[in-house]
């Protein structure tokens, strides 16, 4: 399997800035050591017969179960020891339900302690903690209930869902996202300045695919004309197949509420993350502090904001592949990690359905049909600007939304300043 593919597994538990480009910088695309690679594994949660999994079908690595404990006992790596001090945990999800972590459920915070914070804590805990810090929350979320519908395809790579998700838009950030129809893993989940551009989404498409080094049988979005260029290179891609959706057939268009997977996917991306985004920003707006009709006020915002949010839907996509999926009424959606049912497919008795492509194929596609989108999706002349003035008072880039506001509102007066 490709190297991108191995680098990913490896490396998903990362600070991240993308996954190759999604998941993490590509300055840490180096190799890591076989230890250091079941150390994140477990770190991500995945079990001990998970991980001997991995090791064998991704990195032709062979270990015993015994060899796996010992390497894992021998490297502080163990779940029911040594757990986290209770205070350290309630600090962490005191600091969590200070931002996005607000509109989390236990199991998604307790995703969140243990990939972010490296905590080893159960979700009981997370669960108790939660209802004393966080009991209104607690008590809004139980409830409501998700109603599921029946959903099948054949493996991973058979089918993608892609589709452009708006609630941020009024502030000038554009999300984009795909899911694998099988699996449920999220391919990608990318925020621009445009989720329109075909150009752009186009990119995030064939950036995937150039890990992968294959494309989908199926592509599935809406009539929108940010799809128009990935319908072009999928086809292309898919023009000598033998099956019956080869080339033309390979991309399928529908109404945006029947592209299934990708938008149940929207309101868990909600729940976790978005909700407390759209909060966020009206408030600035009531404050006076944001005007959507003042172009300062959203090139300003943009470049505050966007890395700060890119990474946290980074995050979101990281916990969610890395969850386990309970088991459903529908029979034929199976339960499990979405990287797992995705990477590993002989677990469920399925097979890989991507159609290889080749590197100078991704290159002519590129070329001729895709951009990378502006970076912090502000103009060029706009990132100079304000990168001089950083550095002329020497500000840096923030890491927290309430550091992104003062440099947000220092920005705007010294800009002001200017004029």
């Amino acid at each position: 399997m490709h190297v991108f593919i191995i680098i990913f597994i490896l490396k998903i538990a990362s600070s991240c800035n993308g996954i190759l480009p999604q998941y993490f910088p590509a300055n840490q695309e180096q190799e890591l050591t076989r230890n250091e690679a079941i150390i994140n594994y477990f770190r991500l949660g995945f079990t001990a017969p998970e991980i001997l999994a991995f090791l064998v079908t991704l990195h032709g690595v062979q270990l015993s179960l015994r060899q796996l404990r010992r390497i894992l006992r021998n490297n502080g790596c163990q779940r029911r020891a040594n757990p986290s001090n209770i205070n350290e945990v309630a600090q962490v999800i005191e600091e969590q339900l200070g931002g996005s972590g607000r509109i989390l459920g236990y199991r998604a915070m307790h995703q969140r302690l243990i990939n972010d914070h490296n905590l080893v804590v159960t979700r009981d805990v997370v669960r108790r903690v939660l209802k004393i810090l966080d009991p209104e929350g607690v008590e809004y979320r139980s409830t409501h209930r998700l109603r599921r519908r029946k959903y099948h395809t054949k493996g991973p790579n058979y089918l993608w869902h892609i589709d452009g998700y708006d609630k941020l838009k009024p502030y000038g950030f554009c999300v984009h996202g795909a899911i694998d129809g099988f699996s449920r893993k999220v391919l990608w989940l990318e925020v621009a300045s445009s989720n329109n551009n075909p150009r752009i989404v186009a990119q995030y498409y064939l950036d995937y695919v150039r890990q992968i080094d294959g494309a989908p049988r199926i592509v599935r979005g809406d009539r929108g004309t940010e799809n128009v260029h990935i319908e072009v290179i999928q086809q292309f891609f898919r023009r000598s197949a033998d099956d019956d959706f080869s080339a033309g057939k390979s991309f399928m268009y529908g109404r945006s509420t029947a592209n299934q997977r990708i938008e149940a996917w929207w309101s868990i991306l909600l729940k976790q993350c978005t909700d407390w985004w759209i909060k966020y920003f009206k408030d600035l707006r009531d404050r006076g502090l944001f005007s959507d009709e003042d172009i300062i006020h959203q090139e300003c915002l943009k470049f505050c904001f966007m890395d700060l949010l890119t990474h946290e839907l980074h995050k979101v996509a990281q916990h969610w592949n890395t969850h386990r999926i309970r088991p459903s009424t529908n029979s034929e959606s199976p339960s499990g990690r979405p990287d797992i049912l995705y990477f590993l497919p002989q677990v469920n008795n399925t097979q890989d359905y991507a159609t290889p492509v080749s590197l100078d194929e991704i290159e002519i596609a590129e070329e001729e049909f895709a951009e990378p989108p502006p970076r912090k999706g502000c103009s060029a002349y706009f990132n100079e600007l304000v990168e001089m003035i950083m550095q002329d008072e020497r500000l840096e880039m923030p890491k927290t939304a309430a550091e992104a506001e003062n440099l947000y509102i220092t920005l705007l007066s010294l800009i002001d300043e200017l004029s």
